[in-house]
């Protein structure tokens, strides 16, 4: 099935201007095109469209895969843990089983993909954790430094540029500084939502 994911601004990445009222036609887990919306709605009308407030853009690769997926803790909100990665002498004293830390890594994930992230960077060494990043969509690419500063479930470079033929894996944030993320695709798969 054909899909159209339009916004008001479409960042394409790799250096290329953005487009106003630009749109990604996915066909499977490839984008088939990147154009107009106007354009793409007049050669494939029988596509399902998707209409979102904002801005479309690649996806964000976070460069801190092993500390916020295997060095910190993301609570199950039904825990009296808080809402937030536990990390250091706190986690320590968590008593974390292989089935722990795959369950903290499915919510890291989810809470990943909440900031439009699509890919982590860095070597993951639990099974559980990496079961669960692939399970999620998510890649995993080499780190060949450490990033600075603290890790933060929201930072992160851009992912592959918006072009067709490249895998369908974007985000659509409510504002150009990307500071609320909309939604996020990986492969054709809506996984997260928002609205």
């Amino acid at each position: 099935m054909l899909t159209i994911h339009t916004a008001d601004l479409l960042i394409p990445g790799d250096g290329r201007s953005p487009l106003p009222g630009g749109a990604v036609l996915v066909e499977g887990r490839q984008l088939a095109a990147v154009e107009v919306y106007e354009e793409l709605a007049a050669a494939h009308p029988t596509a399902r469209v998707r209409r979102w407030p904002g801005v479309l853009t690649p996806g964000l690769v976070n460069p801190y895969g092993p500390e916020l997926l295997e060095q910190a803790y993301h609570p199950d909100p039904r825990e009296d843990l808080g809402s937030g990665p536990i990390s250091g002498e706190a986690l320590a004293s968590l008593g974390m089983t292989d089935a722990r830390w795959g369950a903290s890594a499915r919510r890291g994930v989810q809470r990943m993909l909440a900031h439009g992230v699509v890919a982590v960077r860095g070597e993951l060494r639990r099974p559980a954790v990496i079961d669960a990043v692939h399970r999620s969509g998510l890649t995993i690419e080499q780190r060949l430094a450490d990033p600075a500063g603290p890790p933060s479930l929201a930072s992160g470079s851009f992912a592959t540029a918006l072009l067709p033929q490249a895998e369908a894996t974007f985000a659509i944030f409510e504002t150009p500084e990307l500071t609320t993320c909309v939604a996020t695709v990986i492969n054709g798969r809506l996984l997260h939502r928002r609205r």
